[in-house]
């Protein structure tokens, strides 16, 4: 059974969004085939769906990921050790999630504008053909939406996540997961499989064939 198909079929409810599920998992896929990344914001309980999605996309999630034989040979090549790596090392799908780097976000709210920490990430990380995935339950997140202007200036592919209410993010972002529940925690439960089942799509088209 196609990802999709599975999801919704144990999720019904996601139905109605799952055009944009598809066109955001085809974003991804198109923004790692070109070489680029993914960077993931959001708050509190979002941020760490931020972490997770990060935590999936680069190492294993459901399939082997074994490096080809010209990179383990790279690996060799530089020192004994490499060998180690050869065997160990998997295939990543580059992510970073702008909730960490502490000492920074820190650093920027107390110093500079706390509102644009995830804004500023994303000018500093972010490159033409990029991914943003913007996380906000309320689809209004100001530092978020702050994130998204300023992927939108760095010429990167903008995809929301967010519940049911029509909030700031709606007209920001160029594709736009609403879940069907306009409840926090309704929201972040139907965000899970959303999310792994985006992993699940880009891991398979990337390292499945």
């Amino acid at each position: 059974m196609d990802i999709f198909e599975e999801l919704v079929k144990t999720y019904p409810a996601l139905s109605g969004c799952l055009g944009e599920i598809q066109a955001a998992a085809a974003a991804l896929v198109d923004a790692y085939r070109a070489g680029g990344k993914l960077l993931v914001c959001g708050n509190g309980g979002s941020g760490a769906d931020a972490e997770h999605i990060v935590g999936e996309l680069m190492k294993q999630f459901i399939l082997p990921r074994p490096l080809s034989r010209e990179e383990q040979e790279r690996l060799r090549a530089v020192d004994p050790l490499g060998a180690h790596l050869a065997e160990h090392l998997q295939g990543a799908l580059p992510a970073i999630p702008l909730t960490g780097n502490i000492a920074l976000s820190t650093a920027y709210a107390n110093d500079a504008e706390p509102e644009l920490v995830f804004a500023q990430q994303v000018w500093g990380y972010g490159r033409p053909g990029d991914v943003l995935l913007a996380i906000s339950t309320s689809g209004s997140s100001r530092n978020v939406c702050a994130a998204i202007v300023a992927a939108r200036a760095r010429d990167m592919t903008v995809i929301g996540l967010t519940g049911s209410r029509k909030g700031s993010m709606n007209g920001l972002c160029h594709i736009c997961i609403q879940a069907p529940s306009a409840v926090t925690y309704q929201v972040q439960e139907y965000h899970l499989p959303i999310y792994h089942a985006l992993c699940r799509y880009v891991e398979a088209e990337i390292f499945g064939k």
